[in-house]
């Protein structure tokens, strides 16, 4: 499938008001009739009304959660260990010198990893690092105590609980043994994002992959609250790329987060627990988030996800 670009998009809006049919817009932005048929499939809502502005914010969305963490290969493993060898660089050095001359390189979690994993089969390399593994923290984990400047649920604005404001979402995430799917839901509207979470949920890369699937949706985030697990430990890091707030219920106080609770139950009818996370292709966890986001709620007096998201974002 080709891909188009804003502008076609609007060509496309103003053609179908046009009464212009599918073959006649696709010759004249010069595409094929099955891109613009695609196109107005994925993007109309279920009342058949097209926004090339959701659309291309859609398409954003879609580029950003392409953007996949790198690889941990052989070539990452060979300039690790020339640089703590003969240098004696730290983890954050190695990956802040790859990242100023793009370099791939897994985070500075990874490369410890690769350090321990190496410590354990007999290797040196441990004996580069400057305290040798010795005090380095411990690992993230689930209790409150983890988790340093978090803000209570109780200093949120009372406006959010009332659901009359479009941008206030919840995050979660569905457990599947070792395995791991991200869930966000806008309050007001009950839209799902979902993405499974290739390395686990440790806390850096849980905030990359929130940043990442809220970026095109930016100027809409007005807060995220969230549970106490150590996965959110790097709440601020959200709060900083985001421009908003993030807020932490009370410990065992799942009901705080209630809407994207409900949505996880409503995932579980697609992805039981028994099933294996990593066995659910890209385009199939897509499928399920697109089924969900269609379906009439009768909390939204039976509009769908999909409709009133395309109502507010737009």
């Amino acid at each position: 499938m080709q891909h188009l670009n804003e502008s076609q998009r609007y060509t496309i809006y103003r053609m179908r008001k046009d009464k212009k049919t599918q073959s006649e817009i696709a010759r004249y932005i010069g595409v094929s009739q099955a891109t613009v048929s695609k196109e107005l499939n994925r993007n109309a809502d279920t009342r058949g009304r097209y926004s090339p502005k959701m659309a291309q914010m859609f398409a954003d969305m879609m580029k950003e959660r392409g953007r996949r963490p790198y690889k941990f290969n052989d070539k990452m493993r060979a300039l690790i260990s020339d640089k703590l060898e003969k240098y004696q660089w730290s983890t954050e050095q190695i990956k802040g010198y790859c990242q100023a001359n793009d370099i791939e390189m897994v985070s500075v979690e990874w490369i410890y990893r690769f350090i321990r994993e190496d410590k354990r089969n007999g290797g040196s390399l441990y004996r580069h690092c400057r305290h040798r593994l010795k005090h380095r923290k411990r690992p993230i984990g689930a209790g409150v105590r983890n988790i340093p400047d978090r803000v209570s649920i109780k200093e949120r604005p009372p406006e959010v609980e009332k659901r009359e404001e479009f941008g206030h979402f919840e995050m979660d995430l569905i457990q599947n043994g070792k395995d791991f799917i991200l869930t966000i839901i806008e309050r007001k509207t009950r839209f799902l994002i979902m993405e499974r979470l290739t390395r686990g949920k440790n806390a850096e890369e849980v905030a990359k992959t929130v940043i990442r699937l809220l970026k095109p949706l930016k100027k809409h985030v007005k807060s995220i609250t969230t549970d106490n697990g150590g996965e959110f430990a790097k709440h601020k890091l959200i709060s900083k790329k985001l421009h908003t707030s993030v807020y932490f219920t009370d410990p065992y106080s799942s009901w705080q987060k209630g809407t994207v609770e409900n949505t996880n139950k409503f995932i579980r009818q697609y992805i039981p627990k028994t099933m294996n996370i990593n066995q659910l292709s890209y385009n199939k966890l897509l499928g399920i988030q697109y089924l969900l986001n269609q379906r009439p709620r009768k909390s939204l007096l039976f509009e769908s996800p999909f409709a009133l998201f395309y109502n507010f974002a737009c």
